[in-house]
């Protein structure tokens, strides 16, 4: 007799929402990755996630480690006559080093020197508050948008920014 393939529901950790996934048992499921659109929880924000399937007791959890940003959705936004800031560093968190990838757009044209004091704040501001949170708090704060938000309105004293996003965030490597 033929084993048939069944649905099997997946706890998304960070979106508390639940999925359906097609497979033939549970164990198969473990140690597979979900890319997850989250372009219409976002409201038109075009991202995407990543989890990994892990088995909590008897419950199938899928744990987030990746968060980006659609090229196109960057490629959008980016007009003439500004300036685009970029960085990427890495953050030791309490339980992971996360990869962080924030990403600005000036109103203007701006100097150098500018575009070097919004990433140094940028970068000051990230590392001092992901150091006391825990992963699954940074991913919800950046999905949900409060990190950006209040990023953006510390770099407002040194230049007004266009946009402020954090365009690509993911774990590097779980602390031992």
């Amino acid at each position: 007799m033929a084993v048939k393939k069944k649905y099997h529901d997946i706890t998304l950790e960070v979106l508390d929402s639940i999925i359906p996934i097609l497979a033939f048992n549970p164990e198969t499921l473990c140690g597979k990755v979900i890319k997850f659109d989250l372009t219409k929880i976002l409201k038109g924000k075009n991202a995407e996630a990543k989890f990994l399937v892990k088995k909590k007791g008897e419950v199938l959890v899928g744990e987030i480690f990746s968060f980006a940003l659609y090229p196109s959705f960057i490629r959008k936004m980016i007009g003439r006559n500004i300036s685009i800031v970029e960085d990427s560093f890495s953050v030791k968190c309490k339980d992971v080093t996360l990869r962080f990838k924030p990403f600005f757009i000036t109103r203007k044209k701006v100097h150098r020197n500018v575009r070097k004091a919004l990433r140094e704040s940028a970068k000051y501001f990230i590392l001092k508050t992901a150091q006391e949170k825990e992963r699954e708090k940074i991913f919800q704060a950046v999905i949900a948008g409060t990190l950006q938000r209040v990023l953006s309105k510390r770099l407002k004293k040194i230049y007004p920014l266009a946009v402020c996003e954090i365009r690509v965030l993911k774990v590097e490597k779980p602390k031992e």
